[in-house]
């Protein structure tokens, strides 16, 4: 007997799944076409089942957050890297305990945490490579001058027990919808990158890889020369940022949270049984933010969700004629994907409304620090 979406309990997440499929196909089309190495970043879906169709269509390897999240996904892929400053024992240790099978390497800027991962992998007799991360403009983390990544590469190079591999970068400030800014922006990260990259050549330290991108920008990484790896996460599903960026259509947006129509007391307004616990409280970036709100309908996008509280979202009805009933069931395209897949146990994998599939979201939450009496 098939299941139909409104035998399921709201809120719920839902994938489309003929939406996801093409999803991963373009950008695996993508990446062979330019002859770059896709190694997709799972913070967005958190599951192996996704994990293993990404790789099946070319992935090189995958790209972690969490030590959880290598720890799941070292059962998919023998290839991981933790994109995040492994700062701290436990965590250096929990992480080079995976299956000594699975090829690890880390993202760093800094020589204070090499030293420590350095002497842990001399001891596990476990090789272990390193990409030196630096700050083409997001100012997060990352070396801030090329002769910094000459210093740190050089620093790692030395140490032993680590294996120097690279450079690695996250252009997330490049976030603009309109072409012609982000044309400037990708100009500007162009000549960044390859002072950093000539640097490295002059000092005999040139990168054998050289990872970056992000879904905003994935359909343009290309033209950024030097490139040989993306880390592209949240194409897989997409969201109502990366539409309003434009880096997708509104129908390629595959994940939407199920929620039901539970109040429409207040005139003017509809409430849902999904608030921030289901959607998040993220806004859109920059310009997108005045769009407003927290997520849209996803067959009316003009009615929007303008307040969160924990279980209550409100939809504005103002922009539509449409008038819902208690009882009815609407799909949410979140602003941030990435937080609501986290926020939930299990996605549904639907067609039209029946409930084909279903998967777990295995490598949310952190569980790594057991209470002593619980081991």
């Amino acid at each position: 007997m098939p299941q139909y979406a409104t035998e399921l309990e709201t809120p719920a997440a839902i994938v489309d799944l003929d939406r996801l499929a093409r999803n991963l196909d373009t950008m695996a089309a993508y990446c062979a076409v330019h002859e770059l190495a896709l190694r997709p970043h799972v913070k967005t879906h958190k599951a192996p089942r996704i994990a293993a169709e990404q790789m099946r269509l070319g992935a090189v390897g995958l790209t972690c957050a969490t030590t959880q999240e290598l720890e799941v996904m070292s059962t998919v892929s023998a290839d991981l890297l933790l994109a995040h400053p492994p700062v701290g024992i436990p965590k250096i240790h929990r992480a080079l305990s995976i299956d000594r099978e699975v090829a690890l390497s880390f993202a760093l800027d800094n020589v204070e945490v090499a030293i420590p991962l350095a002497n842990v992998a001399r001891d596990a007799a476990r090789p272990v490579g390193v990409l030196v991360e630096v700050d083409l403009g997001m100012h997060r983390v990352g070396v801030q001058t090329p002769a910094d990544a000459v210093r740190l590469a050089r620093e790692i190079s030395d140490l032993g027990g680590l294996r120097y591999d690279g450079i690695l970068f996250y252009p997330g400030h490049i976030r603009e919808p309109q072409e012609q800014r982000q044309d400037a922006l990708l100009h500007e990260l162009a000549e960044d990158l390859g002072q950093v990259i000539q640097a490295l050549a002059g000092a005999d330290l040139g990168p054998r890889v050289v990872s970056g991108g992000s879904t905003p920008i994935g359909w343009r990484i290309h033209e950024v020369p030097g490139i040989t790896e993306v880390r592209p996460g949240t194409y897989v599903y997409n969201d109502r940022t990366t539409a309003a960026l434009g880096a997708c259509d509104w129908e390629d947006c595959a994940l939407t949270v199920l929620a039901t129509v539970v109040s429409v007391a207040v005139p003017g307004q509809a409430v849902i049984d999904a608030g921030s616990k289901a959607l998040g409280r993220e806004p859109l970036p920059g310009e997108s933010a005045s769009l407003g709100g927290y997520g849209a309908l996803e067959d009316r996008p003009e009615v929007i969700v303008t307040r969160l509280s924990e279980e209550h979202g409100i939809l504005d009805l103002s922009a539509s004629d449409w008038r819902p009933s208690i009882g009815d069931q609407v799909r949410v395209v979140p602003n941030h994907v990435c937080y609501v897949v986290n926020l939930f146990d299990t996605i549904f994998g639907m067609r039209d409304t029946v409930v084909e599939t279903h998967w777990p979201v295995t490598a949310r939450g952190r569980d790594g620090n057991r209470p002593v009496w619980s081991r």
